[in-house]
């Protein structure tokens, strides 16, 4: 059974009135469909496929995330493409073509869609060859890769469009069937207005070319694509019912704090294990997520980053791992910078204005590390194609930490929706910092936390019109005060200059490993398990003593009946060297460390 597959049909959408059978399909196709558990269509398959298969209709569908859009349109693709094969053999052989273009808003999304998509044609690959051209390929793999003229290509827009403007023809769009644009709404978002607007002119002018817009939300910027690249579309709305109801089951806090507490929060939710689960932390600049990382490093918490400043193989990889449950604390930072929303104006342009001088104010440094921290910088600005908040298949995520507020309120909605997504249940933890307490610590500081207030006042306004709600998250701040020491003591380690070795350290880590995943790994998966990602980065200062909590600083309801939080150390000692034959041994609470010094 394919697991990545059926995660796309949740039972919560599945239509039982339908099966794939009576789609009449290809029977190389519905073995496909089979042999990756499904049996049953889920709503937006039940009425898109038929729509496009028997009727030609363009379709423009929202659904919610999870529900299956994916093979709605790949089973139509694959299909129209077998019988036009089957039907005029000669004429597709003489003028061999690309007959489907899909194009998505991130990288990570493309090799998901890719995957799915190679599933499905694993009993035609003979007819129908599919290519990612945003994958990490060199220029000269992709250039053979494109010479064997593959009938699907996926896509980003940018990257679609570069190829186009090449003076050697690597793609011709003169058989193009079908057009389809995933995840419509982001794809806007993210500035490739520009390149749809290209991408429109080398579309042939044929009636019959079929185009899918699929999105998870639909609004006014949609209608500008329906203009552009459909005519005379069904559009399909499902699953308002059932979005309401995933997010019923998503239960979510806020929490109005000080910059520095956001940090002794955090080492007090993760140290005592409050959230069970897998948890998807959310910070708004690379810097942030190194030393969120380092601090909770200093007490023994592990955690791994996610940023656009790491290869696109090493991003896969650690999306995987974290799927694979092998982590249980991902640190990521958001794609914010290329998500607006129209009613902010001149607030936003001021907060982006006010991040980049805090970020040139860093760069103020002699020699290296200013050269350094302008590359990084660069790197991270032209990287648009990176995206985390959507785009990326999360699973089984328990809770969403916005560590730092979203610097818009549509942000907000797209981060918790990484959560009880598909009938399960989540929780959404918010950091706000209200404008009172707003620089009073600079080390913990964040530009984008001055607007927090105005941020929240929106996000609150935009749940409620849904009728939803944010709770304040109880605890007693006196049980948290006993840790405050601990924390300062902690924090203090993990200086600017800490932070920013540890960035350069992690990105030459994963700069080889992304290499040895695209070379070595390919050839011996079974290796990629010594591969990881939330290795310790080590600042300057190391505590050990931090690593374990004291008996007296536990709360109450941790102390009955002896339980203390469990506690997995980095390095599993009965693999450490210096346990001299005591393997497997643990100290217990009550062992003197003195005793064991030479």
């Amino acid at each position: 059974m394919s697991k990545p597959i059926k995660d796309l049909a949740a039972d919560a959408y599945i239509d039982e009135s339908v099966t794939f059978e009576s789609f009449q399909l290809d029977a190389r196709l519905l073995q496909a469909v089979k042999r990756a558990g499904l049996h049953h269509p889920t709503l937006v398959q039940s009425h898109a496929i038929p729509l496009a298969l028997q009727q030609k209709r363009d379709i423009i569908a929202k659904a919610a995330t999870g529900s299956g859009k994916t093979l709605a349109y790949l089973v139509p693709v694959i299909q129209t493409i077998l019988n036009y094969k089957a039907n005029a053999p000669n004429e597709a052989d003489e003028g061999s073509s690309t007959l489907g273009i899909i194009l998505v808003p991130t990288r990570e999304l493309a090799q998901q869609v890719t995957a799915v998509l190679e599933k499905m044609i694993l009993f035609c690959s003979k007819d129908i060859k599919t290519l990612n051209v945003s994958s990490d390929l060199s220029a000269s793999v992709m250039t053979a890769l494109l010479l064997e003229k593959p009938e699907i290509i996926v896509a980003t827009p940018g990257k679609l469009t570069n190829l186009l403007d090449t003076k050697i023809n690597y793609i011709s769009l003169d058989n193009l069937k079908f057009f389809v644009i995933d995840e419509a709404d982001l794809v806007l978002t993210f500035g490739y207005q520009d390149d749809l607007n290209k991408i429109a002119e080398y579309l042939p002018l044929k009636k019959n070319l079929q185009t899918f817009l699929m999105s998870a939300t639909l609004n006014d910027d949609i209608n500008e694509l329906k203009t552009k690249f459909c005519r005379a579309p069904a559009i399909l709305k499902f699953n308002d019912d059932n979005i309401n109801k995933d997010q019923t089951k998503l239960v979510q806090y806020y929490v109005k704090t000080n910059e520095f507490d956001k940090f002794l929060l955090c080492y007090v939710i993760f140290k005592l294990n409050l959230i069970k689960g897998k948890t998807l932390i959310f910070v708004n600049n690379i810097d942030r997520g190194y030393r969120l990382k380092l601090v909770m490093e200093q007490f023994g918490i592990k955690s791994c980053i996610l940023n656009s400043e790491l290869p696109s193989n090493s991003r896969q990889h650690i999306v995987d791992q974290f799927n694979k449950n092998l982590y249980s604390l991902l640190i990521a930072t958001d794609d914010t910078d290329f998500l607006k929303e129209g009613d902010e104006g001149e607030e936003q342009e001021s907060v982006e204005e006010q991040t980049d001088n805090q970020e040139t104010k860093d760069t103020e440094e002699p020699n290296k590390e200013q050269n350094t921290k302008k590359r990084n910088h660069t790197e991270v600005k032209q990287d648009k194609e990176y995206g985390v908040s959507r785009g990326v298949d999360f699973k089984n995520v328990a809770c969403v930490l916005n560590f730092d507020l979203p610097t818009t309120a549509k942000s907000y909605v797209h981060r918790i929706g990484r959560t009880a997504r598909a009938g399960r249940s989540g929780t959404a933890i918010s950091f706000v910092v209200p404008l009172k307490d707003f620089g009073k610590h600079k080390p913990s500081m964040c530009p984008t936390a001055k607007r927090d207030e105005k941020i929240f006042s929106r996000i609150l306004k935009q749940q409620s019109k849904l009728g939803l709600e944010l709770q304040p998250y109880s605890f007693d701040p006196k049980q948290i005060e006993g840790f405050r020491y601990r924390m300062e003591d902690g924090f203090r380690a993990v200086t600017q200059v800490a932070v920013r070795e540890a960035r350069i350290k992690e990105l030459r880590q994963e700069l080889l490993a992304s290499e040895k995943l695209k070379r070595h790994f390919e050839e011996n998966p079974k290796e990629l398990q010594s591969l990881r990602h939330d290795k310790e980065l080590h600042p300057a200062r190391v505590q050990q003593h931090l690593k374990r909590v004291p008996e007296y600083l536990l709360p109450d309801a941790a102390k009955q009946g002896g339980k203390k939080p469990r506690f997995v150390p980095f390095h599993n000692p009965k693999k450490t060297r210096h346990n001299k034959g005591k393997v497997g041994k643990r100290r217990t609470a009550k062992a003197d460390p003195l005793k064991n010094f030479k």
